[in-house]
């Protein structure tokens, strides 16, 4: 078994903003420049992705290109729950699938992370073979999936059924009890 290695450790997936463009030649001195949003787990991840995302689309790749700017995206709040939609295209060991998701979490990177983690748990697909085609934050009564909807409720409680009392200050404590203590309340 033995320690990860620090390159295999997963850290969360990030949105970046990637601007590109074909390098000037002199037939063609300002080539159009392409911008698009992905996830990855850090700047050279969204970069490699960028050219694979590009060659597919225009005739274009890392040799002939250049990047002009990578930017991460952050959220602004995400000290609230919100509910995200997002439209995934993923190869399976039988054919090509589009399918949408929602998950509840303070923020899409979060968000993402859970779907990728999912993808894998339900579909067993690798983070190469799932495409995010789309996100969006999806108000409460556009929701579509049971699991997101059940969350909606506003007297929605969770019980506590294993509390362990504690000692308001480490000077009241006892260091020794008589009696074993109830941590199941009904």
């Amino acid at each position: 078994f033995g320690s990860t290695p620090l390159h295999k450790m997963s850290s969360l997936m990030k949105l970046y903003q990637v601007v590109g463009r074909k390098a000037p030649t002199a037939t063609d001195e300002n080539p159009p420049a392409y911008r698009m949003k992905l996830f990855a787990r850090n700047e050279v991840m969204a970069k490699s992705r960028f050219w694979y995302f590009m060659h597919q689309m225009r005739k274009m790749k890392k040799t002939t290109g250049e990047i002009l700017d990578v930017n991460e995206i952050v959220e602004k709040n995400t000290n609230y729950v919100k509910n995200y939609g997002i439209w995934v295209k993923y190869n399976s060991r039988s054919g090509t699938h589009n399918m949408y998701r929602e998950y509840r979490d303070v923020s899409i990177n979060h968000a993402v992370e859970t779907l990728y983690n999912d993808m894998a748990g339900r579909h067993r697909s690798r983070n190469k073979s799932i495409q995010i085609i789309k996100t969006a934050t999806v108000a409460a009564k556009d929701c579509k999936r049971n699991s997101t909807i059940q969350m909606h409720n506003n007297k929605l409680r969770f019980p506590l059924p294993h509390r362990i009392m504690r000692p308001a200050s480490k000077q009241v404590r006892s260091l020794y009890s008589a009696n074993r203590p109830t941590t199941h309340f009904q």
